[in-house]
C-alpha cells in the first residue's frame, strides 16, 4: 500500500465541482449581434476592389477617409510592381525566421536604406508592427525596470508594456509635468524607459517631444517614440516626429511601422548598433516568427524611395490636411486637438457613431468608428484620415455629406457637444436618451496636457 490512504471525501468534493467553461464568454457576447440587428454594423467590410483613393464594396465605389495609406503608395504601380518582382525572384514567403533560414538579401537591403534614411546606426526588422513593440520592450526591460508610458499610447505599446517583466508606469497624455512626478517616485538606480507615441493614433495629436525628453533627461531614463503615424507625415522627407523637432540625438529608440505611409505591412526599431545587435539574437518576437515576405520587403523598399524622390506628396498631404482641418471647424464639429492627417470626428454615443458611419457608408463615404477603450467614454468619434492623392472633389463631396448627416441626425445636440464631459455611464446600442450622466476625465489644467500647441516646425 506504500502508506497511500485515499480520501474518497476529497474525491466526492472535486466530482460535484463543475469546471468553468471558459467559452459562456462567446456565448454572452451581443454587442456584435445588436449592432447587425439595428443595421449599423461598422466593422469588417468586405473591400471588392481598391483603386486610387476609392473601394469597391457590394458593387458600389466609396471614397476611402478610413486608410492610413497617407501618402498613397499601396496602390502606386512602382510599389506594386516591385512587389511581384520580389515574389517572382525569392518566393511567396521565406517559410522561416532569419535567424535560422529566413534572411534574404531584401531585408537586409531596407535595413540599411531605414537606417540610412532615419540617420541611425542599425535598424531591426520585424515582421509586424505589433511585434516590434512587444518584442523590444519585453527584451530590453526587466523586473527591477520602469516603463514609463503615455496613457494614450497605441494599443500595440500598451500590450508590449504589460507583456514585459517591467513595472508599467503610466502618465498623463503627453504631460512632462505628469511624467516628471512619476519619474521622482522611481528608484533613482531603476532602469527607465518612457514611451509614447509620435503622433497619435486616434486624437491625431503630435507629441510634445521636447518637453517629454527633458523630464526624461533630468532622470537619465531613455527615450522610445513609436514613430507609426509619423513616419512619412512630419519631419524632412517625412523621416517623422523625432526629426520633426530635430531630436534625433536625443532619442535613444525608434519605432516604425510600413503598414501606413509606405502602404505595406510589418515594422522595426532603430537606433545603437550594439541595441539592435542584442534584440537580433534576444527578442523572441524576432527569433521565433517567419520573416516579412519577399513582397513586402520589395515593396516597401521602393516606396521609401519614392517618398525621398517626390516629396509633393508630403505637401499635397498638408494641404489636404489642413483644407479638412478647416472644413470640419466651419461645420461645427469638434475634431480636438489633431494637427495631422488624422482627424477625428466627435460624435458623443456610441450607438450614434455606428449609425452615423452606417449612413456615410450608404451615401458613398468609407470611414470607421472608435468607441471605448480607443476612444473616452461618451466620445465616440467617426476617425478620419487623408491621403496626399485625395483630390478637392472627393474632399469637397465628404464634407458635403458630415454636413448634411450632422443636421439630419442631430449630432450638434448630443451631450457630448451639449455637455463636454458628461455622459451616461453606460455602453448600449439603443438610441435613446435619458438625462442621466456622470462626469469623466476633467482637463487638469496643465497646458501640456494635449500636445495643442504645434511647436515651430523645423522640416517645413
Amino acid at each position: 500500500m506504500g502508506g497511500f490512504v485515499r480520501d474518497h471525501a476529497n474525491d466526492r468534493s472535486n466530482i460535484s465541482k463543475v469546471a468553468r467553461d471558459l467559452t459562456q464568454k462567446c456565448r454572452d457576447y451581443r454587442d456584435s449581434a445588436d449592432a447587425r440587428a439595428q443595421g449599423f454594423y461598422p466593422y469588417f467590410r468586405r473591400i471588392d476592389d481598391t483603386f486610387g483613393n476609392h473601394v469597391v464594396c457590394d458593387g458600389q465605389t466609396k471614397i476611402m477617409i478610413g486608410s492610413n495609406n497617407y501618402l498613397g503608395l499601396a496602390q502606386d504601380e512602382r510599389v506594386v510592381e516591385a512587389a511581384c518582382d520580389a515574389a517572382r525572384k525569392f518566393g511567396a514567403g521565406c517559410t522561416g525566421s532569419r535567424l535560422l533560414n529566413g534572411n534574404i538579401r531584401l531585408h537586409e537591403q531596407l535595413e540599411e536604406a531605414l537606417a540610412d534614411f532615419l540617420q541611425r546606426e542599425a535598424v531591426l526588422l520585424y515582421s509586424t508592427g505589433f511585434f516590434a513593440n512587444q518584442g523590444t520592450l519585453a527584451t530590453l526591460t526587466g523586473e527591477d525596470d520602469a516603463i514609463l508610458c503615455d496613457r494614450e499610447n497605441h494599443a500595440s505599446i500598451i500590450d508590449g508594456c504589460q507583456f514585459a517583466p517591467a513595472k508599467l508606469v503610466p502618465f498623463r497624455h503627453n504631460s512632462a509635468v505628469s511624467l516628471r512626478n512619476r519619474l521622482k517616485r522611481l528608484p533613482a538606480d531603476a532602469g527607465k524607459l518612457v514611451v509614447l507615441d509620435g503622433v497619435f493614433s486616434m486624437s491625431g495629436d503630435v507629441a510634445d517631444l521636447p518637453a517629454i525628453i527633458e523630464a526624461s533627461k533630468e532622470f537619465e531614463a531613455l527615450t522610445y517614440v513609436d514613430e507609426a503615424h509619423a513616419l512619412g507625415v512630419l519631419g524632412p522627407q517625412g523621416r517623422g516626429t523625432v526629426h520633426h523637432f530635430g531630436l534625433n540625438d536625443d532619442v535613444d529608440l525608434v519605432m516604425g511601422t510600413f503598414s501606413k505611409s509606405l502602404g505595406s505591412m510589418g515594422g522595426f526599431i532603430a537606433g545603437k548598433r550594439e541595441v539592435i545587435e542584442y534584440l537580433r539574437h534576444k527578442a523572441r518576437c524576432f527569433i521565433f516568427t517567419a520573416s516579412l515576405a519577399p513582397a513586402v520587403a520589395g515593396g516597401v523598399l521602393k516606396a521609401l524611395e519614392i517618398m525621398q524622390a517626390e516629396p509633393e506628396r508630403l505637401d499635397a498631404l498638408w494641404r489636404n490636411t489642413r483644407k479638412m482641418h478647416e472644413g470640419f471647424r466651419q461645420i461645427g464639429f469638434k475634431i480636438g486637438t489633431t494637427q495631422t492627417p488624422i482627424v477625428p470626428i466627435l460624435i458623443g454615443s456610441e450607438a450614434k457613431a455606428f449609425q452615423f458611419t452606417q449612413r456615410l457608408y450608404e451615401e458613398g463615404v468609407f470611414a470607421t468608428p472608435a468607441i471605448y477603450p480607443a476612444v473616452r467614454y461618451g466620445e465616440a468619434i467617426v476617425r478620419t484620415s487623408y491621403m496626399a492623392t485625395h483630390t478637392d472633389e472627393d474632399l469637397d463631396r465628404v464634407l458635403e455629406i458630415f454636413s448634411r448627416l450632422a443636421r439630419e441626425l442631430g449630432t450638434f445636440d448630443d451631450p457630448a457637444y451639449r455637455e463636454p464631459g458628461r455622459r451616461k455611464n453606460v455602453f448600449d446600442f439603443s438610441l435613446s436618451y435619458t438625462n442621466e450622466s456622470d462626469v469623466v476625465r476633467a482637463d487638469s489644467g496643465d497646458p501640456s496636457r494635449n500636445g495643442s500647441v504645434f511647436h515651430p516646425t523645423v522640416s517645413r
